[in-house]
């Protein structure tokens, strides 16, 4: 069966940027092109390859250039993380609004972050373990333009502020479950490479869903969610039984 979200071709080693003899900074260096071969190098190498030095090497230049674009290793991984979620918006087939309604809009935006975890399985547990700007923020969606851009889907559909917030979160937990699960099957190590500072929140003055909706997005309802992703994924299989022997209590009127 085609999968749609399977690349269909992975990039070629001989396509990234070269090595190069230390110091040699071929094309010049600025903060995207690094960010950039980090992608990449993780992409062929396994993230726990990752250092400045191997990194510098791989971009044709001593290490040590590399710190006058990016802070240090911390810094380099949140770059990673960001880098590769902005993908999205290069994605033809994702979009910021719902021009054909909510559940066309989860779609689309659920197969690009699948696409993003397929075409970069080495970053993708990255992007599921790095602490996030604020604790409400949630992986695999850790843009805050799209967060807010869903939060606007939601309500904009007729959802309460405080269900958007837990379409939000039921969205997420669908999504790092399945996608970790996934990339683990290739083989991919899925544990965090270390347990970093938390970076502190940004400024949400330019999202105003996002500022509106915090105190919901904070609540601690771990148990909740988890309890209603059992009754719906239980409600989902009890259909697969003939319509006399479904559960009544799960799955009344259909």
């Amino acid at each position: 069966m085609h999968d749609p979200d399977i690349p269909r071709a992975r990039v070629d080693a001989a396509a990234a940027i070269p090595a190069g003899a230390p110091g040699s900074g071929r094309g010049g260096l600025d903060q995207r092109r690094i960010l950039d071969a980090a992608v990449r190098f993780i992409d062929e190498n396994g993230l726990r390859m990752l250092t400045m030095q191997r990194l510098g090497a791989y971009l044709g230049v001593d290490g040590m250039a590399l710190y006058r674009y990016v802070p240090g290793r911390e810094a380099l991984l949140d770059g990673v993380v960001e880098t590769v979620v902005d993908e999205l918006f290069s994605d033809p087939d994702v979009h910021l609004q719902a021009h054909a309604g909510w559940v066309d809009y989860l779609q689309r935006l659920a197969h690009g972050l699948r696409r993003i975890a397929l075409a970069h399985p080495e970053v993708f547990p990255l992007v599921a373990t790095r602490p996030a700007a604020a604790p409400w923020v949630r992986p695999p969606l850790r843009s805050l333009r799209w967060i807010e851009s869903l939060l606007e889907v939601m309500t904009g559909a007729g959802f309460s502020d405080e269900n958007a917030a837990a379409v939000y979160r039921a969205f997420s937990s669908f999504l790092l479950g399945h996608l970790l699960l996934e990339v683990s099957g290739l083989g991919v190590e899925t544990g965090p490479v270390e347990e970093p500072d938390v970076p502190p929140a940004g400024d949400l003055s330019d999202y105003p869903l996002l500022q509106r909706l915090q105190p919901h997005l904070s609540l601690d309802v771990a148990g909740l969610d988890f309890e209603e992703a059992l009754e719906a994924l239980l409600d989902r299989l009890a259909l697969l039984l003939p319509r006399r022997r479904r559960p009544p209590r799960l799955t009344q009127g259909k």
